[in-house]
């Protein structure tokens, strides 16, 4: 025992896995190079940037008591922590750019989450996944649902027209995030009223961005409740109820897993996503007028693959390794890069009054309730059903589904995460359709 004891005394002393004095060397030179303009701006450059701020934030965020049980712990910290040296200009403005490069213009971020897309979803056994897909819609009409209902509830309160609650607010907040809700969005704007875009999409990106930074804290709060209510929640692993009684004996047997299984893996997630694209950009763009992403077809041909179980079980498992390694490994970095090329604090505080606040919590808080009790009648676990269907409804995307699931610790979920904002949001923009040309 006092062995054992000595060494998690020992480990309370690393940082990421390295002992203090290794790690400090890794910062100190990092800062050097910052300091001194010496440090690339590319892939390499941007790796280290955010290993450095990621792990920072990451470790005093794991470690603060009451942040780490009710914020969101080390992720929000390294999110916000990161997004408030961009804010206060402390981070050189070039490492800002070799970031934003890295997660956007090379695009670190669409990997990360075909990666998770892809293992996710194969390790979901055929059974579970069509039932889970079949209950899955109805858990976001119900989230969109209450999400008009809370709003409006919040304009009474506040004094703001329903008709004005339900165009500059719900829609905008449940359209699937800024590039497939807010910015299409503003262009039926314009299309259905005549009047600019610019107006509606600029008051939209930030309430948007309001009810971004809500969700993510109740993403914490759902995740602390189903801490001291485990009976609500498959902990992030799984979605339907008594999922056990569907399995056999061979549904639960362990499949060996070599390093070419892992690498396949990633091969399978890079050609999903491939197959992803073909379709959203070339061969069927949109239905029924209605754009589909990219991640929305992908979501679907993974299902399609696992349901159909043309994926040998070695390499459904290789992707699934692959999937835990990143979401691991990779989340801090991750967090702090979303908060660097995809926040804007300035933004934020901007649209930061008494009334936007509250209307737009009580938005989000719908959209949780909504999707939460429509999912338990379903069968799903309501607080995982709150955060895929409701949360990442209720937020910005791509960039807020990998805030919202960290910070309620489901990052395994995030294949419906995405259905919310891919499919979800696409449904939003034809009700966002139908409501502008019945008001106007």
């Amino acid at each position: 025992m006092e062995g054992t004891k000595g060494i998690n005394n020992g480990q309370k002393f690393k940082l990421f896995g390295m002992p203090v004095h290794v790690f400090a060397i890794f910062a100190i030179v990092i800062i050097a190079g910052m300091a001194t303009g010496s440090l690339s701006t590319d892939l390499a450059g941007g790796f280290a940037v955010l290993f450095l701020l990621g792990i920072v934030f990451g470790e005093i965020g794991d470690r603060i008591p009451i942040w780490k049980e009710y914020i969101g712990g080390g992720s929000i910290l390294a999110f916000l922590g990161a997004a408030y040296l961009v804010y206060k200009g402390i981070l050189p403005e070039k490492y800002v750019d070799s970031v934003v490069v890295f997660m956007d213009d090379s695009d670190f971020l669409t990997l990360f989450i075909s990666v998770l897309i892809t293992g996710s979803i194969l390790a979901v056994n055929r059974k579970l996944l069509i039932r889970s897909f079949i209950g899955y819609v109805p858990a976001i009409l119900g989230g969109l649902a209450f999400a008009f209902l809370f709003g409006g509830i919040a304009g009474l309160i506040v004094g703001v027209p329903f008709k004005e609650i339900a165009i500059k607010y719900v829609l905008p907040i449940m359209g699937g995030g800024n590039g497939a809700g807010a910015i299409p969005l503003s262009e039926i704007w314009e299309e259905v009223t005549g009047q600019p875009r610019d107006a509606y999409y600029s008051f939209a990106i930030s309430i948007l961005t309001i009810a971004n930074i809500v969700a993510i804290f109740i993403g914490a709060i759902l995740n602390k409740i189903g801490q001291m209510r485990p009976n609500l929640t498959g902990n992030g692993e799984e979605l339907i109820r008594n999922s056990k009684a569907l399995l056999t004996d061979e549904d639960n047997k362990e499949t060996k897993t070599t390093f070419r299984d892992v690498a396949a893996g990633l091969i399978l997630a890079t050609t999903f996503y491939s197959l992803g694209r073909l379709f959203s950009k070339a061969l069927l763009p949109s239905i029924g007028g209605v754009v589909i992403h990219h991640f929305a077809y992908m979501v679907i041909f993974v299902a399609i693959f696992n349901a159909l179980g043309l994926i040998p079980e070695e390499l459904r498992s290789g992707a699934k390794k692959l999937q835990k390694f990143f979401t691991g490994q990779f989340i801090w970095v991750i967090m702090a890069g979303v908060g660097i090329a995809f926040t804007d604090l300035g933004e934020l505080v901007a649209a930061i009054t008494l009334s936007n606040v509250f209307i737009a919590a009580f938005v989000v808080i719908g959209a949780v309730l909504g999707s939460a009790i429509v999912g338990y009648f379903v069968g799903f676990f309501p607080i995982d059903t709150a955060v895929t269907a409701g949360l990442c409804m209720a937020n910005r995307g791509g960039s807020g589904d990998i805030a919202v699931l960290g910070a309620s610790k489901r990052m395994d979920l995030i294949s419906y995460g995405q259905i919310s904002s891919r499919i979800g949001g696409g449904m939003v923009l034809v009700i966002g359709s139908i409501v502008f040309g019945l008001i106007f």
